[in-house]
């Protein structure tokens, strides 16, 4: 039977769940679809639907993580009435494979970008042709994404403790400090006023269904639930861990990080004339090396501290969130073939450097490559965004509301009567009513703008 080691803190729990919602998600995506979704109005929007939404699909994978103390596969046959449960067991695994293999080659975008920014090489007359010279390369980013995904198993081989929690402290109150710095920097801007204003005055007249089903994708999507993360890590904790207050910890401090990013980008935004705060998915790697170049001509030093620190954030946000979609796959090859951790670990590592590079070279060697006019980076991205993730946290929640014994449940968010929870019928409604129907209305959403 295999050491399956466990978390020795619950600051390590919070801190390890905290960096697998809070990535590259939080830092990029959130801003644009704040820009792109009318501001304030949108955070209010999306602070609601973390609470009513993401936060019961949480709830449900931490219950069946502790409860069954095994990976997502086995986590279901232990608890399932039924083994066809198990099939959401096997599409987490496989999301976790598909998703980290198209996740390294953006993460490996990001280590580019900080070391050209502590370098000093960030900006340029044209930084759009230089993004697009780059990830067209063969060799260059095949390079960037393996050298991140082999960070990634430097951590997972280590282990709980001396791996995914020791790094999980260390990185995570470096991640908020770096915000802090960042945003102080950002907020001396000479645009940071509108930028602000932008981000806290809501107008409720931009309150569309369009702006609704934005935000609840996004609530959903940024805190990585739906796909067994959190489960797995969950399956290291001792009994005495509050699930409800970690669930909650976990989605506040995601939702700080999203909102303080909103203050490092838009004031930086805002103080050079011409950039849109809704310049979509090209904001970080085209858009905000203009920004860097414009707003500190008079200041280089400056403008490279702020360059450095901020690819820096975002290459912590993607390890912090890459650890923990590696460990949902280490966990159960480890756990389902008997293999050692560091077997386990490496032979997944070798995947992920296999689907990785066919991802990677779909922007480059292989972009003529499609099938339905998608590449395979495409094709991942697709099928984990639109497919696996919602229709994942969609079963996750109907198991946990409806299949899972009652008294199992109550037992484990109140750790055998011994915890007084306050809410619990909330929480019980959120999980059996609320969650699918809100989860499935992210995935009709999803299949609208595909067919769009």
């Amino acid at each position: 039977m295999n050491n399956r080691g466990s978390f020795g803190s619950k600051l390590g729990v919070v801190l390890a769940s905290a960096g697998s919602a809070v990535g590259l998600g939080n830092i990029w995506r959130f801003p644009t679809e704040v820009g792109q979704n009318g501001g304030a109005v949108f955070i209010l929007v999306y602070i609601a639907f973390v609470l009513f939404l993401a936060l019961p699909v949480m709830v449900s994978e931490f219950v069946i993580g502790r409860s069954s103390g095994s990976n997502i596969v086995h986590a279901f046959q232990k608890l399932a009435p039924a083994k066809w449960w198990v099939l959401v067991g096997l599409m987490g695994v496989m999301g976790g494979f598909m998703v980290l293999s198209f996740y390294s080659v953006v993460a490996g975008w990001t280590l580019k970008y900080t070391v050209d920014a502590a370098l000093n090489r960030i900006g340029g007359a044209d930084p759009g042709q230089a993004f697009n010279s780059f990830v067209s390369d063969t060799w260059s980013p095949l390079l960037y994404m393996a050298i991140f995904l082999l960070l990634t198993h430097f951590v997972v081989i280590r282990g709980i403790r001396g791996g995914i929690e020791k790094y999980s402290k260390l990185m995570m109150p470096l991640l908020f400090l770096i915000i802090l710095i960042l945003v102080g920097c950002s907020l001396a801007m000479p645009g940071s006023a509108d930028g602000i204003r932008f981000l806290l005055k809501p107008d409720f007249g931009k309150v569309t269904p369009y702006v609704v089903l934005s935000a609840m994708g996004q609530a959903f999507f940024s805190l990585s639930v739906g796909i067994g993360c959190l489960a797995t890590y969950a399956s290291y904790c001792d009994k005495n861990m509050n699930l409800a207050g970690s669930a909650f910890n976990v989605c506040a401090i995601d939702t700080l990080v999203a909102i303080m990013s909103g203050f490092i980008i838009f004031p930086a935004v805002f103080s050079v004339e011409g950039v849109r705060p809704d310049a979509g998915a090209g904001l970080v790697f085209i858009t905000l090396p203009h920004v860097f170049g414009s707003a500190f001509s008079q200041m280089p030093l400056v403008g490279y501290f702020f360059s450095t620190l901020f690819y820096l954030l975002l290459l912590l946000a993607a390890l912090t969130s890459s650890i923990s979609m590696h460990e949902i796959c280490t966990a159960f090859v480890s756990e389902h073939y008997n293999l050692k951790r560091k077997h386990a670990a490496t032979l997944v590592t070798l995947v992920y450097l296999v689907l990785g590079a066919a991802c990677t070279l779909s922007f480059g060697p292989w972009k003529d490559y499609t099938l339905a006019g998608m590449t395979v980076f495409s094709w991942f991205d697709f099928a984990t965004a639109m497919f696996i993730m919602p229709v994942g946290g969609i079963f996750i929640s109907i198991f946990v509301g409806w299949f899972m014994e009652r008294r199992l449940l109550e037992n484990e968010l109140t750790n055998d009567g011994t915890l007084k929870v306050k809410g619990l019928k909330v929480l019980f409604f959120l999980i059996r009513w609320v969650a699918p129907v809100g989860v499935g209305m992210v995935f009709l959403n999803e299949l609208t703008k595909l067919f769009n």
